[in-house]
């Protein structure tokens, strides 16, 4: 079987991939808080962790649970609910919410579906698993671990003697260097919420600490926990919710269940950039996924770019990139047309996945399987490329009318002695971002990087 080496940031070194059961696979991907479009920070996750999917499942024969969640009981949802309530939206501030998320989830499938993205086994709904979480409060509170005040519960954090160990910061140091939110019924200011007061306009639920809500934190540990059990293999997610989020899970979860340990392997993925520079809506160059979709680039280019890239490392989005990821998925997409995959992918693949997850590695491979079309194709689709459902952009461009007539000036040019009419129509296919192959074969015409069928020249 292929042994797989993954990063785990909780020793902070390379290990081999060792599953509880091999049996069932269980991994968990924190999803989105659904209040607005993803980003391409948001969707960079999703499609890494997704070609981590397929490998599992490959190396698995298929015996693998992935969960991602949707956070869908947030501050930042009641405040986007409460923005069209104010801007003259009908109906209560519970039902805009409602009609808010269901939105957002809808908008969230479409664009993950056009990256090419597996949907995961379980999709669970924080509000869905509200009981779960005030069970997992209440076993909190009896274990003295938590705390409730004014309507409010809190975790004691250092109650949990491991708190920093993922983030490898000591409590002190974390109160020094961070915006710690005080407020007068804390015991400490590290300490942080599992259930708040819900006002009657608010989304709330019936609790033994009053109507209320629950804490970001504690939803994930909650259905993790519903849906994977007391300990699972990977859990996984962006560096940014490393600290707290990832940290606040470890330890809920842990106090609340010590006879498991929660996640084995932990990944994160680096950040990332837009050409060179952090992604802020400041300086422009801040992007939905849609915004890029509807600019005409493809998700499959999308997902390529991505994939160019470790996970461990910040990714550059760039312009450039996008185009030469467009023409290299050109490329293949013609070298792959019409032909059936090979009944399995390429082992030197296969084998840069199974290093901590190399892309980057893998899409080398695939360079070198060009002369072998039927590998090729089921090579790429470990990584989710060249896929049939994801091919229509590439699709349906019928060249040959252009190309027999720049064959037809080729031909009347060598009998004039004059080719400033082949060198006019060529300039227009290039400029349409049409690749002209010329040779005594005969004339070759490609979609390339850029290509505009509304540009091409008529015939």
């Amino acid at each position: 079987m292929t042994e797989i080496r993954l990063h785990n940031s909780k020793s902070r070194r390379k290990e081999l991939f060792v599953p509880i059961d091999r049996e069932d696979v269980r991994m968990y991907l924190c999803g989105p808080t659904v209040y607005d479009r993803a980003h391409l920070g948001n969707a960079r996750p999703v499609v890494v962790f997704d070609v981590l999917y397929r490998l599992l499942r490959h190396v698995y024969a298929g015996k693998v649970t992935y969960v991602r969640n949707f956070t869908d009981v947030d501050d930042k949802i009641n405040a986007t609910a409460l923005a069209r309530k104010e801007a003259g939206a009908s109906g209560t501030l519970e039902q805009l919410i409602h009609e808010r998320t269901e939105e957002t989830i809808g908008w969230y499938h479409q664009d993950m579906d056009a990256l090419g993205a597996l949907r995961p086994d379980y999709e669970p709904r924080a509000t869905a698993f509200i009981g779960a979480m005030i069970a997992m409060i209440e076993r909190l509170i009896l274990a003295g671990h938590a705390y409730a005040k004014e309507g409010h519960v809190l975790f004691r954090v250092r109650s949990y003697k491991d708190y920093g160990a993922l983030s490898g910061r000591s409590v002190d140091d974390m109160i020094a260097g961070a915006r710690v939110e005080v407020a007068p019924f804390k015991e400490d200011p590290m300490d942080f919420v599992l259930w708040k007061p819900s006002d009657a306009a608010l989304p709330g639920w019936d609790s033994p600490w009053g109507r209320g809500r629950p804490g970001w934190h504690i939803e994930c540990s909650a259905m993790s926990y519903e849906l994977l059990g007391e300990s699972f293999d990977i859990h996984a997610g962006g560096i940014d919710l490393q600290f707290p989020h990832h940290e606040n899970e470890i330890a809920q979860s842990c106090c609340a269940h010590p006879e498991g340990e929660f996640a084995k392997v932990w990944l994160h993925n680096e950040m990332l950039q837009v050409e060179g520079k952090k992604m802020s809506k400041s300086l422009g160059n801040f992007f939905t996924v849609r915004d890029l979709l509807d600019k005409g680039i493809p998700g499959e280019v999308i997902r390529f770019v991505f994939l160019q890239t470790h996970y461990g490392k910040p990714m550059d989005w760039t312009a450039e990139k996008a185009s030469q990821a467009e023409a290299t998925l050109r490329k293949w997409r013609g070298l792959v047309a019409g032909i059936e995959p090979a009944p399995s992918p390429a082992p030197s693949v296969i084998a840069a996945l199974a290093d901590d997850l190399n892309t980057a590695g893998a899409i080398a491979e695939l360079h070198a399987l060009a002369g072998d079309p039927a590998v090729l194709k089921a090579s790429a689709a470990m990584l989710g490329l060249l896929e049939d459902g994801m091919g229509d952009w590439a699709r349906g461009v019928d060249l040959s009318a252009h190309a027999a007539h720049l064959a037809a000036l080729r031909e009347a040019a060598m009998a004039a002695k004059d080719f400033a009419p082949v060198d006019g129509f060529k300039a227009a296919l290039l400029a349409a971002g049409v690749e002209v192959r010329m040779s005594k074969a005969g004339v070759e015409l490609l979609p390339g990087t850029g290509f505009d069928a509304g540009a091409l020249p008529p015939v």
